[in-house]
């Protein structure tokens, strides 16, 4: 296909596709589904080879936000019944920190709810950045605290902090429809103010919260405008309780193209699989780790995910390696810009968690443990999470093609609890 041919060209020399390009790859049909995943994956392998960067994340305060963005679980007004705890003490968020690394993270992600962090949520979470460092040789951390406002992003750099994320979602066209409370100008600013204190920025999107093929297009473009080095590729979970918990608007092969077309447009940053992978991949899971060189272990913030061993599994069985602590993730170019400032001159696949709602990387933030039982296969380990789980959303909906809330299971273990997490 000459479309695909000239987007491996284009991935190979950091090349921008075009709006019209990006389109095409999402209007793909699925009798050339294994074609796109093929051409995207030589793109992902030169840049990355077979690596898979493992995160885990540490939801540090959990529910009760002031914001109504409406895909989330924590939100205003949201009936979910999801954990909902103030914020951890530094040692209980480096105990949550080691279960995630002992499964092999490289990578911890420190998520808050609310709209921003106080200066004395900062002292907060910089005393447990410092712990996590001291009792973690090595290990990054990347903190998630909502929207920053003058000298934050820098106090967390100070402390140790090596990146920050803050998701666009969607695009600024239809990004009123979502959120209320904020604007899309607001995120765009923190990820630019993580950009100017030296954080590597991490920022991502949403799919499947009813938006057009456009509207997946533009937000993609403006990531690669924003220039962060990781990109997470969220696809939203319809909890019940939340404006969102009807969208049911992907299947497993939409969610594909969607990862193919990021990877086409930021071919050389991390394209990191998170939130709501088992829910809307499902048994294609492992297709996705030939466009995404990044995900998340085991459980998200609210929601439970597939269990951490199943995930390790899922990695061996189709032919990739867990990236080690002592390899640099980016490529080189990449990764000297990022060492003067996040992205500095390298520009996502160029030349050139998320704040409110405490998003990292995930439309419901993500976590992990040790290592929980392993699933006999990956597809059952899906289903092992859920019925480990409280399923709160209930059985299949039948008023909604496609739906799957039995897939949904609220995160019961973990930060918060009393019970090992899921790594």
């Amino acid at each position: 296909m000459d479309l695909l041919n000239t987007l491996v060209d284009k991935g190979l020399r950091r090349e921008l596709p075009t709006r019209e390009e990006a389109l095409a790859v999402l209007a793909t049909s699925d009798d050339e589904l294994l074609d796109v995943v093929a051409a995207a994956g030589r793109v992902r392998r030169h840049w990355f080879g077979r690596r898979v960067k493992l995160n885990y994340l540490v939801n540090l305060k959990s529910g009760l936000c002031p914001e109504d963005c409406s895909y989330c679980s924590q939100r205003l007004g949201s009936t979910a019944g999801i954990l909902k705890y103030t914020w951890l003490k530094p040692d209980e968020a480096s105990q949550a920190a080691a279960a995630g690394i002992a499964g092999g993270a490289k990578r911890v992600c420190l998520v808050a709810s609310g709209r921003g962090p106080t200066d004395r949520d900062v002292d907060r979470v910089s005393k447990t950045i410092e712990a996590i460092k001291e009792d973690n040789e090595g290990v990054e951390v990347c903190a998630c605290l909502g929207l920053l406002s003058d000298g934050q992003a820098e106090r967390l750099r100070a402390a140790g902090a090596d990146a920050y994320n803050h998701n666009l979602n969607t695009s600024e066209s239809t990004y009123g429809e979502i959120t209320t409370t904020h604007t899309y100008a607001d995120r765009v600013d923190t990820v630019r103010r993580a950009h100017e204190a030296g954080l590597s920025a991490c920022s991502g999107l949403i799919a499947g919260m009813g938006e057009s093929d456009e509207d997946l297009v533009d937000v993609v473009f403006s990531l690669r405008e924003l220039d962060p080095d990781s990109v997470p590729v969220n696809f939203l979970i319809p909890f019940e309780g939340t404006p969102l918990a009807k969208e049911w608007n992907l299947t497993p092969q939409r969610a594909l193209r969607i990862l193919a077309m990021v990877r086409f447009v930021c071919p050389d940053v991390e394209v990191r699989l998170a939130g709501g992978r088992e829910v809307h991949l499902r048994t294609l899971q492992p297709l996705a780790l030939y466009l995404a060189n990044s995900i998340f272990l085991g459980d998200y913030l609210t929601s439970e995910g597939q269990a951490g061993k199943a995930d390790l599994e899922m990695i061996a069985d189709a032919g990739f390696e867990v990236e080690g602590a002592g390899t640099t993730t980016l490529p080189e170019h990449r990764a000297d810009a990022a060492a003067g400032g996040c992205g500095t001159g390298g520009g996502c696949g160029s030349g050139s968690g998320s704040g409110s709602g405490g998003v990292c990387g995930t439309s419901e933030g993500d976590g992990n443990a040790a290592a929980g039982a392993a699933a006999a296969s990956t597809a059952g380990a899906a289903g092992a999470a859920v019925d480990a789980g409280a399923v709160d959303a209930g059985a299949v909906d039948a008023s909604v093609p496609g739906a799957r809330p039995d897939l949904v299971a609220v995160r019961r273990r973990g930060a918060g609890t009393d019970l090992a997490p899921n790594a």
